[in-house]
């Protein structure tokens, strides 16, 4: 059989040759140069690839986004309690009535009413006979026909009289009751404030005592009626300790409710609280809002926006990827020329919606770095170790 050698020098020139191509050198890729707060990089570096830039917005006015909840304006809202035992006669007001100040609410069958009016009563019989027992004592002392000393007690009969009168009708007073009147037990509840029925926690013959809120119990220190004005509802809001050095009393609210999507209600914000939560860290603040149409109701939640104080367009807003904290100092980078990054401090206001507002050390034309900040910090930090 007959073989063939077989050609390998072909083959070995191949691989020779490729042996001999020069590779790719990591060389000719330039680093990047630290200088001070400053990174540079080269227009070949692969890291630029990396880095993500964004002009930042001027923001003359910032919004602030905060859940609230309506409540009845307690300027304006009475919560009445019966000040008597007693039963209930008759109801003279329904929920959603709208009452004069001093309208009645209830009548009461009431033995303590009784008491207090059969006090006055006989108040006034007794200071009645103390008066006339005084001038028949003192026409008799003129004429020398009584002592000195009846007359003296006659006097002090009448003052204490006098005073256990002007008790009577005071407790009377209190009650909201005429001096003058029948002993028939009766007591009117009125409403001391005008405004709108707006809770009712008294039926017909309900017994009912003054001492009911003292009760270690929910269902029975509820009151008999609450009396507000729904065409103003306070919101409360819980401001964070970051937002709250921005927001003053009078600051524009604007409201809104997923009840009326679309629509928006105009607020004020009236006070901002003194102290913290010590549980959940926020401030509360609360604003009024005008409710004319009735279509807010009170224990709503509603979402508020808050307008800050006008910055005069020194403001800029950026995406809060772009700030980054070092030694309690907050820091971006600027880009000073392409390629080319300036580490900055700033000074940060509060975030929203992925945003965060720059009240210092950034302008209107600025592009910030938002992607890649903790590789150019880390370069820096190893320049400087360098």
């Amino acid at each position: 059989m007959t073989t063939h050698p077989v050609r390998l020098v072909p083959i070995v020139a191949i691989l020779l040759l490729a042996a001999c191509a020069k590779a790719p050198d990591l060389a000719d890729i330039a680093a990047p140069t630290v200088a001070g707060d400053r990174v540079t990089f080269p227009a070949n570096a692969p890291q630029r690839s990396t880095l993500t830039v964004a002009a930042v917005e001027p923001q003359a006015r910032e919004v602030h986004h905060v859940t609230g909840r309506l409540t009845w304006d307690e300027d304006a809202t009475v919560r009445i309690y019966t000040p008597v035992a007693g039963r209930v006669v008759s109801v003279d007001a329904a929920l959603g009535d709208r009452l004069a100040a001093g309208a009645p609410l209830a009548r009461l069958d009431s033995p303590d009413f009784g008491q207090a009016q059969a006090d006055a009563h006989k108040a006034a019989a007794d200071l009645l006979l103390a008066e006339r027992t005084l001038t028949r004592t003192k026409d008799l002392f003129e004429h020398g026909a009584a002592p000195r000393k009846d007359l003296e007690a006659a006097e002090n009969a009448q003052a204490g009289a006098q005073s256990e009168q002007q008790r009577a009708l005071a407790r009377l007073a209190q009650y909201g009751a005429p001096a003058e009147g029948p002993v028939d037990g009766l007591f009117t509840l009125r409403t001391p404030l005008a405004g709108v029925v707006v809770e009712k926690n008294l039926n017909p013959g309900q017994e009912v005592r003054a001492d009911m809120q003292l009760a270690n119990a929910p269902q029975l220190f509820v009151p008999q009626f609450v009396i507000s004005e729904p065409r103003r509802l306070w919101v409360l809001l819980d401001i964070t300790e970051m937002d709250m050095n921005l927001l003053q009393p009078g600051q524009a609210l604007r409201i809104r409710t997923r009840a009326f999507p679309g629509r928006t209600f105009d607020g004020r914000l009236e006070s901002v609280g003194p102290s913290l939560d010590p549980a959940t860290r926020t401030v509360r603040a609360r604003g009024a809002v005008d409710n004319p149409g009735l279509l807010l109701k009170a224990e709503m939640y509603v979402d508020v926006e808050i307008d800050a104080p006008d910055t005069g367009g020194a403001a800029v807003a950026i995406a809060n990827t772009a700030v980054f904290t070092k030694e309690g100092k907050h820091y971006m980078f600027v880009e000073t020329a392409p390629g080319s990054f300036e580490r900055r401090e700033v000074e940060p206001g509060p975030e929203s919606g992925g945003r965060i507002l720059v009240l210092r050390g950034l302008k209107a034309d600025d592009r910030v770095l938002i992607e890649g900040g903790l590789l150019l910090e880390a370069l820096l930090e190893a320049g400087g170790k360098s």
